[in-house]
């Protein structure tokens, strides 16, 4: 057991009590586990994902779960689970053995306060460790809890509250975190092979909260949340790692009366981080359904979800096709595979027919990518299918065309690909035109060895800092 003085983390629970929701996917893809319920009872189950058919393994112990423990896939298939016992956060892997579970105990992060908060992070992208987040009013600590060799494991410690968590690179050694300090949030990048080095990597404005969502390893897209270009309220943007160009906030992501979500982006678009799909879990006043969007386009299908979907989970493949996990009491493992329709320009020539008055859009056909579908109303829900091909049409009738901006023609980005060596920098780049853009930071390219030849061109002056620079300057609408 290793102890931990883990300080109390005002106003944030831990979740414990709360039902859990959704499954946790591995970074491959080839496994979940999520808790599953029978009647009041709670135990974990690993799904496997990577075969011709899924199927769910569960993993019950000798007594059920509670609601509050969290459970995730490792690479080999084994499932760590996380629970509260007694003040202290255990740490287990579970694995089948013919009619039963196995378990192995890694150890304990002891805690001191009830009000301590720890959680696991996702999964990290090498499959063989895993990591928790212990939270306090002035530090955060990232834990190593698998794949150590002597147990749970402190890697980092920075000052501030910590949230969030993506991970940068494939080999799992950058981290992103969302760090509160001030009475700001900036996502900073944790360096876990350097003991825990901090270096920030969203600062769009100084009075700005900037947090990071999502990132690809392949196009380097990221994914943005921050109230830089609208004070008060928080917009999706999107940004490359390792570009110079800035941070833009599209308006189709605004859906009036709903809250949006993203939980994946498409993997294996390398250099083309515009052509990126990136799913968004919609959330209104009569429930939840997925949206496609894509860095090229002003514009977000929406699609509906399969009955019974594990609300914000899913997975793309490099090919385009959305893979959402599902359970019903008829099929109580499946994946629905969603193909929204493929990127396509808006043609300004064109004057779709209008519908009749409060038709919503059908789960097939011509209007089931539309952009901007009555607040709050999902799309027609549908069954779970192998394979769900809208038409290729991608504006629902009645609407027009929005005019073509930054967005509707991809840029270069001169270094799309973090290295794994590279800290993270500031930059200065200038917003022009289009949606609503900010500067973004990069990561610079690394230092080339030295060879004979002539000398080099002189370097460019060292970038201004983000929170030095006019912010009149930075925002464009």
């Amino acid at each position: 057991m290793t102890a931990c003085a883990i300080e109390p983390s005002a106003g944030h629970g831990d979740g414990d009590g709360a039902a859990p929701a959704g499954c946790t996917l591995s970074a491959d893809g080839a496994y979940g586990a999520r808790l599953a319920s029978a009647g009041d009872a709670w135990f974990p189950e690993r799904w496997t994902l990577d075969g011709p058919e899924p199927y769910a393994v569960p993993l019950p112990r000798n007594q059920p779960e509670e609601p509050g423990t969290e459970v995730q896939p490792m690479g080999d298939g084994r499932v760590l689970i996380h629970r509260r016992v007694a003040g202290r956060h255990a740490f287990s892997l579970l694995y089948p053995t013919g009619p039963g579970t196995g378990e192995l105990p890694l150890g304990a992060v002891e805690c001191h306060d009830d009000r301590a908060r720890l959680r696991l992070l996702p999964p990290a992208p090498c499959g063989e460790k895993a990591y928790a987040l212990a939270v306090g009013p002035r530090s955060t600590s990232v834990w190593l809890v698998a794949g150590g060799a002597f147990g749970p494991e402190r890697v980092a410690e920075l000052p501030g509250r910590g949230s969030g968590g993506v991970w940068l690179d494939r080999a799992g050694r950058l981290l992103a975190l969302d760090r509160e300090t001030g009475g700001r949030t900036k996502a900073v990048v944790v360096d876990l092979e350097r003991g825990g080095e901090v270096s920030p990597l969203l600062q769009i404005a100084a009075d700005s909260d900037d947090r990071l969502l999502l990132a690809d390893h392949d196009s380097g897209l990221l994914i943005v949340r921050s109230d830089a270009p609208s004070p008060g309220q928080e917009r999706l943007g999107w940004g490359v790692l390792g570009s110079t160009l800035p941070v833009r906030f599209p308006e189709c992501l605004r859906l009036r009366d709903c809250s949006v979500t993203p939980f994946a982006i498409q993997p294996g678009q390398v250099l083309t981080p515009e052509s990126c799909a990136v799913a968004l879990r919609v959330d209104g006043p009569a429930g939840s359904w997925v949206g496609v969007w894509r860095p090229a386009e002003r514009r977000v299908h929406h699609l509906p979800a399969p009955e019974g979907w594990l609300t914000g989970t899913g997975l793309w493949t490099a090919d385009g096709v959305l893979r959402l996990p599902y359970a019903t009491e008829a099929v109580p493992c499946g994946v629905a595979r969603l193909r929204p329709p493929a990127p396509a320009l808006p043609d300004p020539d064109t004057t779709p027919t209008p519908p009749a008055p409060g038709h919503a859009p059908s789960p097939t056909g011509p209007a089931l990518g539309t952009t901007d579908p009555p607040p709050g109303l999902p799309p027609s829900p549908t069954q779970p299918a192998p394979d769900l091909a809208p038409s290729p049409t991608d504006r629902a009738p009645g609407t027009t065309p929005p005019p073509p901006d930054s967005h509707s023609h991809p840029h270069p980005h001169p270094h799309p690909h973090p290295h794994p060596d590279l800290r993270p920098g500031l930059v200065s780049p200038h917003a022009a035109g289009g949606d609503t853009t900010t500067p973004f930071p990069a990561f610079p390219a690394p230092p080339l060895p030295e060879r004979p030849g002539p000398p080099p061109a002189p370097s460019a002056a060292r970038p201004v800092p983000l929170q030095e620079a006019p912010l009149g300057r930075l925002v464009t609408n």
